[in-house]
């Protein structure tokens, strides 16, 4: 490893850690040369399928673009950034172990929509609500009742309405 700081290739580990997922390797270093100390993380690389958009163009998967598409649907969402990451990891996991050469840009979104589901219901409806492209009310009112909680229910959660306070 090329220290940043003098270029020497001399340097020497300090320190290793594995993350928790165990997905990134850690390690603290020092040049020999400059005695400086750096960082540097060892990811494992997956081999990914080529996306294919409904125009039939295609692209290499960019997981800068599946990033963005959590964030925007989680905007202002109590929704932690390691969660985020780990919903990403698990999409791209599910298609490089699917085998395929080429994605659909459809299957991505199902699994977009799948990990949102379970993450927070608001982003699964703002998701969806985009990617089907609804036609009319009727249809977004069937996926709101999809993941509304249901009567009776032990975790149905009573959310006060403006009206409420009133009385």
């Amino acid at each position: 490893m090329r220290c940043p700081a003098c270029g020497s290739e001399d340097t020497q580990v300090t320190e290793t850690r594995v993350s928790e997922d165990g997905v990134e390797i850690r390690r603290r270093r020092r040049c020999l040369a400059c005695s400086r100390r750096f960082k540097t993380v060892e990811r494992i690389e997956l081999s990914l399928p080529y996306v294919v958009k409904k125009n039939g163009a295609r692209l290499e998967f960019d997981e800068k673009r599946l990033r963005a598409s959590f964030l925007l649907a989680l905007r202002k969402r109590p929704v932690p950034a390691e969660i985020v990451d780990a919903a990403v990891r698990r999409v791209e996991e599910q298609l490089a172990a699917s085998g395929e050469r080429e994605v659909s840009t459809q299957r991505i979104g199902e699994l977009v929509m799948l990990e949102l589901k379970r993450l927070d219901k608001v982003a699964y409806i703002r998701f969806a609500s985009v990617y089907r492209s609804f036609q009319d009310v009727a249809e977004f009112q069937e996926l709101v009742a999809e993941v509304s909680p249901r009567q009776g229910s032990k975790s149905s959660l009573k959310i006060p309405r403006k009206s409420d306070k009133k009385r």
